[in-house]
């Protein structure tokens, strides 16, 4: 009886196997399928991987590049705008005649303030120039009045308040001339109308020169 039943069995079970592979599904051929499948899945993973490594490694060069390009661009702006700068000053002094340098100790010359990118923000510049006996250094502080109108009020700021809490930016100290440029701010919403530079010499309160400039 036992040796029927397993006669019975391996017969059932050749009977199964054969009619899977009648019917197109032996079991040898699907495992060697799916083995190039997955051999074939494999290889283009792989292939994705290089060419995402490639793309990821172009689009940083890429992004690099960019980076590169504007920080050359600013720098040749800002070289640009120096060269202009020195080319002024050179035209200004060779313009300049002795008789001006004789005339006033201390002067103010080329005082520009324009509005900067943020907001409530201006940058300025001008040219400072010792005339007369050149044989001593001028000691002294640049100081901003900047008159405007804020919140339908007149108002007017002082900058720096006094010339013994300025920052280094005002001091001023030289024996011909110096170039001084930088920026303030004003409160948000305020309207600058005008600004006076001031040239304070150490020791007084009065100003050795001044120039107004008109913004509104």
């Amino acid at each position: 009886m036992l040796v029927f039943l397993s006669l019975a069995l391996a017969l059932a079970a050749w009977m199964y196997d054969a009619g899977r592979r009648f019917a197109g599904f032996d079991r040898s051929e699907l495992q060697n399928e799916f083995a190039r499948l997955r051999e074939s899945m494999g290889r283009l993973e792989s292939e994705a991987a290089r060419l995402r490594s490639i793309a990821n490694a172009s689009e940083s060069r890429l992004k690099i590049e960019q980076t590169a390009q504007a920080q050359l661009a600013s720098q040749v702006k800002t070289l640009e705008d120096e060269n202009n700068r020195l080319k002024e000053d050179l035209a200004f002094f060779e313009n300049l005649v002795p008789s001006e340098r004789r005339g006033e100790k201390v002067s103010i010359h080329r005082f520009k303030v324009e509005r900067d990118v943020l907001p409530g923000e201006f940058r300025y510049r001008l040219l400072v120039l010792q005339g007369g006996r050149l044989d001593r250094e001028f000691h002294g502080s640049l100081q901003l009045v900047v008159e405007m109108q804020q919140e339908g009020r007149d108002a007017t700021i002082v900058i720096p308040e006094s010339a013994e809490t300025g920052s280094t930016a005002f001091r001023l100290n030289f024996k011909y001339f110096r170039r001084v440029e930088g920026t303030f701010r004003v409160p948000a919403g305020a309207k600058v109308r005008t600004v006076q530079a001031r040239i304070l010499e150490n020791g007084s309160s009065e100003a050795r020169a001044s120039q107004n400039i008109n913004l509104s």
